[in-house]
Parts: structure tokens; C-alpha cells; sequence
């Protein structure tokens, strides 16, 4: 009965930290996507790539969640938290880039003759721009989430969210500048 009732706990907590990581890549990759809209509305080219957020983001929240558990190894661990915060970015980063040129790669595997020649074309065709605008966009949200990560170690889930949802105190020159 318990071992049941902590399978259930365990499967409640997961599916709240799967869902607000969704939540929070899910608007990154939404606002990239409304930002490509916007852009190629005015060369009157459509776009209709809308429903690739919500599975964008279910992976990338499953990975990052996954991710964020891995040690980086003693020489991280003994520097400030700004070096994990930078190491795991570029980490993550890097690895959207792979999955995006992969991805290319398999989607164009028939039009180059093979997933070879697909993947080198990525870099010599109209999909490199398309791969780097979604890798800096989405180091931007990895960036902010491990830095998120990183407050949250140090203050504890309830301390974070009442530092999110409590008024801001009074600056200390609040009467003027001085």
C-alpha cells in the first residue's frame, strides 16, 4: 500500500515538474515561432509549423529534467554557481544544435541523396540560418532555466516561488536619486 501510494507521489511530482518545464520551454519555442511568423508575413510566405512547439518543448523539458541530475564532474562542482550555470548551457545548447542539424538531416535525407549529404548540405543550404536562429532562441531559455535552477538549490522551491509572488520591498534610495 505505501510502496503504491509513493509510485503514485512520485508519477504526481514528475508530472508537475514535466509540465511547468513544458510550460516554460513551450513559450520560448512559441515566441521563436510567432517571431518567424511575423517575419516571413512580410514576404508574404506562410508558416505553419505551430503544432512543433508543443512537441519541441515536451522533449526538451523531458531532456533538461533528465539533464539537470547529471553531475558535471568535481572541477564544476568546486567553482561558483555561475560556471555550472555557463557549462550546462553550453552543454544543453550544443545539443540542440545536434538534434536541429540531425533533424535537418533526416528531413532532407531523400532530397541529398542520403542522411550524409543531408546533414552536410544543412550548413550550405537555407536551413543554417532556421538551425541558428533556433539554437541561440532556445540557449536564451536554457540560459534563464539554469540560472532558475541554480536560485533554486540555493533558496529552496518555496522560498523562489515566494520571492516570485511576493511584493518587492522598498529600494534602499526609493525617495530619489542620489
Amino acid at each position: 500500500m505505501n510502496e503504491t501510494k509513493n509510485k503514485g507521489s512520485w508519477l504526481k511530482k514528475e508530472l508537475k515538474a514535466v509540465s511547468l518545464a513544458m510550460l516554460y520551454f513551450g513559450s520560448w519555442i512559441a515566441a521563436l515561432l510567432l517571431l518567424k511568423q511575423l517575419i516571413l508575413a512580410e514576404y508574404s510566405i506562410a508558416f505553419h509549423h505551430i503544432s512543433a512547439a508543443f512537441v519541441g518543448a515536451l522533449i526538451l523539458a523531458k531532456v533538461v529534467l533528465l539533464l539537470e541530475h547529471a553531475p558535471l564532474g568535481s572541477w564544476v562542482r568546486g567553482r561558483p554557481a555561475w560556471v555550472d550555470v555557463l557549462v550546462r548551457t553550453i552543454l544543453y545548447s550544443l545539443g540542440v544544435a545536434l538534434v536541429l542539424v540531425l533533424e535537418k538531416g533526416f528531413e532532407g535525407r531523400h532530397e541529398h541523396g542520403g542522411f550524409g549529404p543531408a546533414v552536410s548540405a544543412v550548413f550550405r543550404a537555407v536551413d543554417a540560418p532556421h538551425v541558428w536562429a533556433n539554437t541561440i532562441c532556445l540557449s536564451g531559455a536554457l540560459l534563464g532555466y539554469n540560472l532558475l535552477l541554480v536560485v533554486r538549490r540555493q533558496l529552496g522551491t518555496k522560498r523562489l516561488i515566494q520571492l516570485f509572488t511576493s511584493p518587492l520591498p522598498a529600494a534602499p534610495n526609493e525617495g530619489g536619486i542620489r
